[in-house]
């Protein structure tokens, strides 16, 4: 999972770009990018590290130009490392840069093709760049000196041919403009919008609603599966469907944890959609459990903390934020490595004891995916004294891997494959476990848009919507990205830094 944002301006956009990655920190913290194009020079900078730390004073003075780019990265397929961060860029033809959040299900196979078809270099490991080359090539068999809107479009839907996978980009093509684009079946999200100015028009497009908000631009829709936009240098927007047989079926993890709730994602409130989640659970409950003994709700923060209001309201129960988070950690959900993520708990929360001691406690998450999180937090309830400890989840049980572009490559990493709940409920220490029935977190989506009619549940179905992922498919993700490849692969990177350190200008770059 990453966030991109592309804009079009009337001005230098680099301040812009920098603001609205700040509001898609959320959605990865290894990496960050920003690149810009001035009178056909690109300016660039990226690096490890969270926003405020890969961008400094002297790096934006240099990224001028009224049109960029930007990405924080999340790692899932590649390894993690400064090669690795976004955006990508290669110079023929015209000067191409792209920004990716998603994940390929054909990589290698397409890697291949570019290799020995297309002649092309793939440098790293990573299927973003591997998608910057195929729309690359393809905007060079058009073989136009100076491309128009329909070329851009006409590039974009060989690419789809070719692509298989989650994914939703910008790119930049030096001195003409901002193309977007997102997959057939619209996994991942994208929206655009514009604001008025003295100056004319300025366009954005961002994975998220709340980075347009906050800039101050209107929200004019979501890209629609398969569609693509082309924004000209000139502030002139374009727009067409480039899918031969698009089917909208959003990932509806997004809703669960990754987007936030102040987003708006194909017309759905991500707020609303949590509200109802914890509406739909408490009625779970009380089916289950009509004279339930809970004595207060407290939900693990942040993402939870929205069903978990609306549970509590809902069972006529206390609400409490008996969960103190400290800020300065990253979200244990994205951290590489089962030790890091064991760490993290423990730094990045603290229970306080007297909404805990002597009560029976519901802990809310939004989701349980390895169970290392809630089976720490449950253990810390009951250092704090609570009397019973029981467990909810907003989201139905996590079984199966992610393929596109969520960090959930090894079923055997994934505490409910091959348990049932009973066990799942042992395994991390509870005294009552239940979760979200997946038809209720469908519905508490659904509901926002009812011309939403499908979402990818994969991770609770084993069911992929592209179609073209079998059991050989997911052995081969699970080795690769297991968190024993991880930590070879960490242990690796941290050999090679101590013999090529380097410092934090290595990271900028201006072509």
């Amino acid at each position: 999972m990453c966030g991109i944002v592309g804009i079009v301006g009337k001005s230098d956009v680099n301040l812009q770009l920098y603001d609205a990655l700040t509001m898609l920190q959320h959605r990865g913290q290894d990496a960050a990018g920003i690149l810009t194009c001035h009178n056909g020079r690109i300016a660039q900078q990226k690096a490890n590290g969270l926003v405020k730390d890969v961008f400094r004073t002297r790096h934006m003075q240099r990224l001028i130009g009224h049109t960029g780019i930007g990405h924080v990265r999340y790692p899932t397929a590649g390894s993690s490392g400064p090669a690795l961060a976004q955006p990508f860029y290669v110079n023929s033809p015209y000067g191409i840069a792209l920004a990716h959040n998603g994940n390929l299900t054909n990589t290698a196979d397409i890697s291949e093709e570019i290799y020995r078809t297309d002649l092309r270099h793939i440098n790293t490991d990573s299927d973003s760049e591997v998608l910057l080359n195929v729309f690359a090539q393809e905007l060079l068999k058009i073989g136009k000196l100076k491309p128009e809107a329909d070329d851009f479009f006409t590039a974009i839907t060989k690419v789809h041919r070719r692509v298989r996978g989650g994914y939703a980009c910008v790119s930049l093509v030096a001195d003409y403009g901002l193309v977007a684009f997102r997959d057939p079946h619209g996994i991942r999200p994208l929206v655009f919008g514009k604001r008025d100015t003295d100056r004319g028009t300025e366009y954005m497009v961002a994975s998220e609603s709340v980075a347009l908000d906050v800039l101050g631009y209107n929200l004019i829709r979501d890209v629609q599966p398969g569609e693509a936009v082309f924004i000209s240098s000139q502030g002139e927007l374009f727009t067409k469907q480039c899918a031969e047989a698009p089917e909208l079926s959003p990932c509806i993890f997004e809703h669960v944890y990754f987007a936030r709730p102040d987003s708006i994602m194909d017309g759905i409130s991500v707020y609303k959609s949590r509200l109802r989640q914890g509406e739909r659970l408490a009625a779970k409950i009380l089916r289950e459990n009509p004279n339930h003994d809970i004595d207060v709700v407290v939900p693990i923060p942040d993402s939870s903390r929205v069903a978990g209001q609306a549970l509590a309201q809902a069972l006529g129960v206390k609400f409490r934020e008996g969960l103190v988070k400290n800020r300065y950690i990253g979200r244990t959900f994205i951290m590489p490595g089962q030790q890091q993520r064991k760490k993290s708990v423990r730094q990045k929360l603290n229970a306080i004891r007297l909404e805990f001691e002597g009560k029976n406690v519901m802990l809310v998450d939004d989701s349980i995916v390895r169970g290392t999180t809630c089976q720490q937090i449950i253990q810390m309830a009951r250092e704090a004294g609570a009397n019973k400890v029981y467990f909810a989840s907003a989201a139905p049980a996590v079984k199966y891997p992610n393929v596109y572009g969520i960090d959930m490559p090894s079923a055997k990493e994934l505490i409910a494959h091959d348990r049932t709940d009973e066990e799942v409920c042992a395994a991390i220490g509870a005294d009552w476990l239940i979760y979200q029935d997946l038809e209720d977190l469908i519905a508490a989506s659904a509901e926002g848009n009812d011309k939403v009619t499908h979402f990818d549940c994969s991770v609770f179905t084993g069911e992929y919507v592209t179609r073209d992922v079998d059991d050989a498919y997911l052995r081969r993700l699970d080795e690769a990205r297991n968190d024993s490849s991880k930590s070879k692969r960490e242990t690796d990177r941290g050999a090679n830094a101590v013999v090529g350190l380097h410092n934090d200008d290595d990271s900028q770059s201006v072509m």
